[in-house]
């Protein structure tokens, strides 16, 4: 992809030129009831990775469960998704695509503690990809607790205009996605850290549930067909990123993650077989306190999702 000229800026960039959100800041308490709700979902049935209670530490990004917007049902648009938002671009006819963040994690969030987020928008970009023109929006919150600045995340989203249906979908991916939801289990592979999963149409519900996401892709399938080009239900991108995180809270729980990168490369699909496979970057007798890797595998691609993470 490569970025438009200034001197050529048409399309999207006229809609984001004067576009420019103040910083906003909201609150909640980190409460224990959608903790617990998550953990039933990522069937965690071990003392070690389950949290419960008050007091006890977040795991990295389970704050995404917290601090939601409920717009009124007459607010939603066509596709789900809130029709307008403060860091929403003016776009026609959008789509959003969730591309990839960053966080920091200098102090652990706590349960039953009430929180602030401050979320301001960091920069904008257009670019060109092989769909036509994508305006990327990067938003930074700032999380803090008892007067602490105890995460510093920054979220970067993709937004099109639409254009009718299965606009922008390979259809290398439509052809291949089939055949995969099929697929007996994925062979094995080698890699220190595994999870295995498989995404089901009520998994994917429940996790909008938590997460406030009312994009018809993870739960409406002729939408997600018909309209959206997909082949099936859209396993939702966070989930993917939480799926990795989880390798390093079940493979070493006594390594707190200090900072993560993640990026989000292609979609997976409901029924597929996933795994979430990873470990330290370097060779376990030498990594130490070293970052790990970790990535999200289909039989379709080896690379959906990547990660790194570094611990303190």
């Amino acid at each position: 992809m490569s970025e438009v000229p200034l001197e050529d800026r048409a399309g999207l960039a006229r809609h984001l030129d004067s576009w420019s959100p103040a910083p906003v800041t909201a609150r909640d308490v980190i409460a224990a009831a959608p903790v617990a709700a998550l953990g039933a979902v990522l069937d965690q049935e071990t003392q070690e990775t389950t949290v419960d209670s008050d007091g006890e530490e977040l795991p990295p990004l389970w704050h995404w469960l917290h601090f939601l917007d409920w717009p009124a049902q007459r607010e939603l648009g066509a596709d789900g998704h809130p029709a307008h938002g403060h860091f929403l671009p003016p776009i026609p006819d959008r789509r959003r695509m969730f591309a990839g963040g960053r966080a920091e994690f200098t102090a652990p969030l706590r349960v039953g503690a009430p929180a602030a987020r401050t979320s301001s928008l960091a920069k904008t970009e257009i670019k060109q990809g092989k769909s036509g023109e994508m305006a990327f929006v990067t938003v930074r919150h700032e999380i803090s607790q008892g007067g602490q600045v105890c995460v510093v995340e920054e979220q970067d989203l993709v937004y099109r205009s639409g254009s009718g249906s299965g606009s922008g979908r390979g259809e290398d991916e439509r052809r291949h996605a089939d055949l995969a939801l099929d697929l007996a289990d994925a062979e094995t592979v080698d890699a220190p850290w595994q999870l295995a999963v498989r995404p089901s149409p009520t998994l994917l519900f429940r996790y909008s549930a938590l997460t406030a996401n009312a994009h018809r892709i993870h739960y409406d399938e002729p939408y997600a067909r018909d309209v959206e080009g997909y082949p099936g239900l859209v396993v939702h991108g966070p989930l993917l990123v939480m799926l990795m995180l989880e390798l390093a809270r079940r493979n070493a729980p006594l390594r707190r993650v200090r900072t993560l990168t993640y990026r989000l490369r292609k979609p997976v699909f409901a029924g597929e077989h996933v795994l979430a496979l990873g470990g330290p970057a370097s060779e376990p007798e030498l990594a130490g306190d070293g970052p790990a890797q970790l990535r999200i595998a289909t039989r379709r691609d080896e690379r959906h999702a990547t990660a790194e993470v570094s611990f303190v």
